[in-house]
């Protein structure tokens, strides 16, 4: 038989195991996997390791705050993706206080869909004003949108009582709430206490946001998670103070996962204490952590303890960071993370033996998918989408604002050397880069609508 697209004598890598096979594509799926097959086309993978596309299920793309928008699109932030071997990503959805939950989905979808290059789910954000609102899940959960993301930080921050209330809602339509854990009260009075005395430099960022405090507030949002009987996934954690209580609740059979990303896995405190806007590039919540943070992550994911790797990716310019120098409290919070994701964590975790390739494909694909609800992505099996990458774990590539694709002047991995970068990355089916050529197109990627 001749399929669409094989793909031959790569090493298959999935979270489960590693085997030599040729994978046959007819449409937009795996068809099947097995020895000597041919194709229409055909892409020869000898000396790669084939994967699933990673999933990324934390991204900002054109997040407003305030007066000023996330550099990247959703064009120029899913290209970034595909070019990094990322194949699908889950952005949010904030809706206006006018405005109902299903409307903002709508809204929202039509800003991404005539742009986005690869596929994409979306969390829908519920702050103060959406407590009045939790009547509405049951309708936005059916429209393919059944996560929810809660703040205990900025504007959005919920009080205790409305998290439990807001969890309550979620469990009630099977849905899945995500969570920013910081303690902002404790937050607020650090930052105001520090701009009094003219502590206004963006060292002073992390300062003001404890790691003990962090933790204490994911101790805080996972004891009423179980409390109400709800599952729990708690973003961007940075430190052994969360790590500890979600490996203490997961021990106890709760239903909890958590997620690191690249910043805190990568960088370290000292980067704030950099002149001028160099210091205030970095600026993200929580705020990078020091060496022993960043040798307690590497060591969690390694163990299990953490159980993927999203970006939190949301880019500003040099010239945005900088309006926040006179206060860092104003600084915009982000960084670019979307194409060096997945490269990065071979690089830094499968080359040095901190992870396994099994588990590498694990954090960046597969738990990623199972915890999101892509249903048919995160795995290199029969029926499910074929977004496949061929990564050549020879190639070195020195990340700087040049190499990269993030619509952004700057990168705070500038300089890093990655061991491992993806050949090609294919989207159900289509090829959409190939030798750090882009062939993809605005519009061709697809809503998904997620279930569980």
């Amino acid at each position: 038989m001749k399929y669409d697209l094989v793909i031959k004598n790569g090493t298959i890598v999935t979270a489960g195991q590693s085997y030599s096979a040729d994978i046959g594509v007819i449409g937009e799926q795996i068809a099947v996997i097995d020895q000597n097959l041919h194709g229409r086309a055909e892409i020869d993978a000898q000396g790669k390791l084939v994967t699933p596309g990673a999933v990324d299920i934390h991204v900002h793309m054109e997040m407003p705050i305030g007066e000023i928008v996330s550099s990247d699109d959703f064009f120029t932030g899913t290209r970034a993706a595909s070019y990094g071997g990322t194949t699908a990503i889950v952005d949010f959805v904030e809706p206006d206080p006018d405005e109902s939950m299903l409307e903002a989905l709508t809204n929202r979808r039509a800003i991404a869909d005539p742009k986005v290059t690869i596929d994409y789910g979306l969390h829908m954000t519920i702050g103060p004003v959406e407590i009045d609102k939790l009547d509405q899940l049951p309708e936005v959960y059916e429209a393919g949108c059944p996560s929810f993301k809660l703040y205990m930080a900025y504007g959005f921050c919920l009080s205790d009582d409305e998290l439990m209330v807001a969890m309550e809602a979620i469990r009630d339509v099977n849905g899945l709430p995500v969570i920013h854990t910081e303690n902002w009260a404790v937050i607020t009075a650090l930052i105001d206490r520090s701009l009094s005395k003219g502590r206004v430099s963006p060292s002073w960022h992390p300062r003001c946001r404890p790691a003990v405090m962090e933790g204490e507030a994911a101790g805080r949002a996972i004891d009423i998670a179980t409390l109400v009987g709800s599952r729990l996934h708690i973003f961007h954690i940075t430190c052994e103070d969360v790590v500890d209580r979600l490996s203490a609740a997961r021990g106890k059979g709760i239903p909890v996962t958590g997620e690191t990303c690249p910043q805190y896995l990568f960088l370290t405190q000292d980067i704030y204490d950099r002149p001028s806007v160099e210091g205030a590039l970095p600026v993200c919540s929580p705020p990078i952590r020091g060496k022993k943070s960043q040798e307690a992550l590497w060591r969690a994911l390694g163990q299990g303890n953490l159980q993927i790797v999203s970006t939190d990716h949301c880019p500003f310019t040099r010239a945005e960071k900088a309006t926040g120098l006179g206060d860092f409290s104003k600084i915009p919070g982000g960084v670019p993370s979307i194409e060096m994701r997945f490269p990065a964590l071979y690089s830094s975790g499968v080359v040095p033996e901190r992870i396994t390739p099994n588990q590498w494909v694990d954090i960046c694909c597969t738990t990623p998918a199972r915890i999101a609800g892509f249903d048919r992505k995160g795995d290199i099996a029969i029926g499910f989408d074929a977004d496949i990458v061929i990564f050549d774990p020879d190639q070195r590539v020195v990340l700087s604002e040049e190499t990269l694709h993030e619509e952004v002047d700057w990168t705070p991995y500038d300089g890093l050397m990655i061991q491992g970068w993806p050949q090609v990355t294919i989207s159900r089916g289509e090829v959409i880069v190939e030798d750090g050529v882009f062939y993809g197109r605005a519009g061709r990627g697809q809503f998904v609508s997620r279930h569980f």
